[in-house]
């Protein structure tokens, strides 16, 4: 059966991707300040919100390099700090993903057994190279908001930061669904 969200992870996940225009129009309608401090507040309530549910502290604290960097940017330059945001949670993917590997089971098995728990040998090499495959993703996506970061205005930012990286992810996603079909059947 499936089952909802509840109303915080709804609102984070809603906020996170609607993130770069509404960015955009905070920095134009109250200032780089009010930015910062709205997107500090919104990275302490993700990381406040499982730690008051019982989720384990590791799970939880994975944003805690992301509220760092973005804290340490904006004591010189707010605007810059909010800009960041979308290369620092790439960045924070990508070790989340690529600690996996040397501490398995890799991210997508641990995704893999929560509906296969007996994942054969061949589904565990395959899920390997599906983590290394995300792994590339997000150093490329880090790469590219980086560029958009640092491009003047805001159009090339919003553009990529809040549709094209979602498009993007979501195209791998589907692209891995198609493979893992095929995979199966060719196994």
């Amino acid at each position: 059966m499936l089952k909802w969200p509840d109303l915080p992870s709804a609102l984070f996940a809603g906020v996170s991707v609607l993130y770069p225009v509404l960015a955009v129009l905070t920095i134009r309608s109250f200032g780089p300040n009010a930015a910062f401090i709205a997107l500090v507040l919104l990275i302490g309530a993700r990381l406040a919100t499982p730690l008051l549910r019982g989720i384990p502290a590791s799970m939880a604290l994975a944003l805690a390099p992301v509220l760092v960097a973005v804290f340490a940017v904006g004591v010189f330059d707010r605007q810059l700090s909010v800009r960041l945001y979308p290369v620092f949670m790439s960045l924070a993917l990508l070790g989340a993903f690529a600690t996996t590997l040397w501490h398995p089971p890799s991210m997508i098995e641990r995704f893999a057994r929560v509906f296969e728990p007996d994942l054969p040998p061949s589904g565990v090499r395959y899920t390997h190279r599906v983590t290394l495959v995300w792994i590339g993703f997000f150093a490329l996506n880090a790469t590219i908001a980086l560029w958009t970061t640092l491009q003047p205005g805001w159009a090339a930012w919003t553009l990529y930061n809040g549709f094209i990286a979602y498009v993007a992810a979501g195209t791998l996603m589907a692209g891995e669904y198609v493979v893992r079909h095929f995979a199966r059947r060719a196994s």
